[in-house]
């Protein structure tokens, strides 16, 4: 599978990025058949679509997070929104998770936890009922809310620096992220995901 270039708009700025294991490391909890689908089919549509979208726009040539800054809460260009938006959250998804991942995450981050939480059994409580409770298509997140840490769900593609949050660590609970393997068991899949994959250390350099 390519990721070098975007195969519908060669010149295009925008690329898919690479996934930061192989297909099939992890198997444990999302099948090779659903990274398939949500990485080569979804993913990458985000991508090629947005291409298609700015070409000759004022959005031509900005990055991805300059793209969701600009059109974010503008009617005119919320396709533009959902494409780049949908583009960065998914990479910042697949950085979210690894081979092997879940645990206690690093003193450092575990110490900020109990301070926002209590415990970090209570930080995953919370996290979990986001995941499970965010009606329809969207997205649980660990973020940074001023200098405290926090839980958020957003919307569709919507992002939470956009209100002012930094973003940390993010699940996918769009259907096509889980539909396969666990059918409409979203609980199932946000467990497992915590349990087994979610990148504690990812969340701990995104603090800075």
């Amino acid at each position: 599978m390519s990721t070098n270039r975007s195969e519908v708009y060669p010149d295009a700025r925008h690329v898919l990025p690479a996934l930061p294991y192989d297909r099939g490391a992890l198997q444990s909890v999302i099948s090779g058949k659903t990274v398939d689908l949500h990485y080569g089919k979804h993913h990458r549509g985000y991508v090629d679509k947005l291409n298609q979208l700015v070409i000759g726009t004022e959005y031509s040539g900005e990055s991805l997070e300059r793209i969701v800054t600009l059109t974010a809460g503008r009617p005119q260009s919320v396709e533009i929104y959902s494409c780049a938006a949908q583009a960065w959250n998914h990479a910042f998804y697949w950085k979210s998770l690894r081979p092997n991942g879940g645990g206690l995450p690093p003193f450092e981050l575990r110490q900020r936890i109990d301070a926002a939480f209590g415990s970090f059994d209570a930080c995953k409580r919370a996290f979990t009922a986001a995941a499970v409770s965010q009606f329809g298509s969207g997205w649980a997140w660990l973020v940074l809310d001023g200098d405290r840490l926090a839980v958020t769900k957003t919307s569709n593609a919507d992002v939470p620096w956009t209100a002012g949050m930094k973003p940390l660590l993010t699940i996918d609970v769009w259907e096509h992220a889980y539909y396969v393997d666990y059918e409409n068991r979203r609980s199932e899949y946000v467990d497992a995901v915590l349990d087994k994959l979610i990148n504690w250390e990812f969340a701990l350099q995104n603090i800075g």
